[in-house]
């Protein structure tokens, strides 16, 4: 958010002459089948050479880097080819930057792959690349399970929907009367559907009894055309969605167990976990199956679910993007900007000409803005201010006000393991009005006039 009569801020750097801080660095430009490794010149006849990537060949690049006295080592973040090295490199003791390929972009004239790794190599001497925040490899396997297990999702709800696709081939109005094919009225009915049963009125008495519609309305939805061939795919679907389901319950399991290989912050037995002040009735079926609250809470120190607007998958998401220490930023400033919900400022002229929050593929950032976007109605603070904000500038800008907001609170949360208080919607309004009337009387007096209030 732009603001009017800013000032102008711009400090003073000092920047001093490029001085070779890195004297043992090396730089590696990261391929699928070749690896380019750069070295100091001094320490080898050959000091770049090309590496395959099989797992040999990386240890041969440690191993070559002992021997050259690399203590540091750059690389591009390219694709998915730089994981295996990245856990090689680290395991034999170096220090790895993994840096933004657009950063490092060289001068324009000839690329080769020689010419890459030796600029990098260059750059890191000079001190001149910033390596990438990459968690714990603990945090690191956790959150490939969450990835995996949000795929495994995706790839059945496909199947529910060609499900859909072939009800309605069938003229099954099933969709009409049911919102969800795969609860517990739903799942009943297909399953008898693929069994033979084809009689509405039979199919229509698994009604659950906490089903919106009556008996008689979901019969004649059932009214249809059974040919054969589609209940033979009808079948198969239901199959694989049943595989699917097995798959994500295993994988839960296993992830349960990483959970529990984690250190613990807080003990959730001595310090129980508070009960929720909003209204959590409504469970999702697509949620893991064990407690993850408390295993969130006994990693964290804190329990995130208390924040309004988040909920556990949301906090999961989060803590496997960024993990729990929070010493990695120096402040919540530095977490915001890392975050992208900062602006942007590009300043020239003593005007400001750009000043965009920048667009990011961050897992962490979507989580924000979809808990920021959720409390659009929410009767809370942070709901009273995100609803100021999109009065005044609209929704994009207050859902990422809202996030940025959030995003200081879990930062303050984790580092300094304090509790979430919500102060309410009526305490955030009079705050906010308190503050408006206090501006109203510093400018009155600044032009010759006392503000009064009239009395009631």
């Amino acid at each position: 958010m732009k603001k009017k009569n800013q000032k102008n801020n711009n400090k003073i750097i000092r920047i001093d002459a490029l001085k070779q801080i890195n004297l043992n660095a090396a730089g590696i430009d990261v391929g699928d089948s070749e690896m380019y490794v750069a070295v100091p010149e001094d320490r080898d006849e050959q000091f770049v050479r090309v590496f395959g990537t099989f797992t040999r060949d990386l240890v041969s690049i440690a191993q070559w880097l002992k021997q050259c006295h690399v203590t540091t080592v750059a690389m591009e973040s390219t694709g998915v080819y730089w994981i295996p090295l990245f856990e090689i490199l680290v395991e034999h003791g170096f220090e790895v930057l993994l840096v933004d390929a657009r950063k490092i972009k060289n001068v324009s004239g000839r690329k080769t792959d020689i010419q890459d790794c030796q600029w990098i190599q260059q750059l890191h001497t000079y001190g001149l690349l910033n390596g990438s925040f990459i968690p714990e490899q603990n945090i690191r396997a956790l959150r490939d399970m969450v990835r995996h297990r949000a795929n495994l999702l995706r790839y059945r709800a496909s199947h529910i929907q060609y499900t859909q696709k072939i009800l309605q081939l069938m003229n099954l109005k099933l969709t009409n009367v049911i919102s969800d094919i795969t609860g517990t009225t739903g799942i009943r009915i297909l399953r008898a559907i693929v069994e033979g049963k084809t009689d509405p009125k039979y199919l229509a008495a698994f009604r659950d009894p906490h089903c919106k519609k009556s008996q008689e309305e979901i019969e004649k939805s059932l009214e249809g055309n059974y040919r054969e061939e589609y209940i033979f795919q009808l079948k198969q679907m239901l199959d694989l969605y049943d595989y699917y389901s097995s798959l994500i319950t295993n994988l839960d399991a296993k992830t349960e167990t990483m959970y529990q290989q984690l250190p613990s912050v807080v003990n959730p037995e001595e310090r129980p976990l508070k009960p929720l002040k909003r209204n959590t009735n409504k469970k999702n079926k697509n949620s893991p199956a064990f407690d993850l609250r408390t295993q969130l809470y006994r990693i964290c120190g804190v329990d995130l679910v208390q924040i309004d607007g988040l909920n556990t998958s949301t906090v999961q998401d989060i803590i496997t993007d960024i993990g729990t220490d929070m010493s990695k930023w120096k402040t919540s400033k530095h977490f915001c900007a890392w975050l992208r919900l900062a602006p942007n400022n590009k300043i020239t002229g003593g005007k400001v000409f750009f000043s965009h929050t920048p667009k990011s593929k961050n897992r962490a950032n979507k989580a924000l803005r979809l808990a920021a976007f959720s409390l659009a109605n929410a009767k809370c603070a942070l709901g009273a201010f995100y609803r100021r904000i999109r009065a005044k500038y609209g929704a994009p800008m207050a859902n990422i006000a809202t996030a940025h907001k959030l995003a200081r609170i879990i930062y303050k949360m984790l580092k300094d393991k304090v509790e979430y208080v919500d102060l309410g919607e009526d305490y955030y309004n009079e705050k906010y009005k308190a503050r408006l009337v206090r501006n109203l009387k510093d400018k009155a007096k600044s032009l010759g006039y006392q503000l009064v209030p009239t009395p009631v």
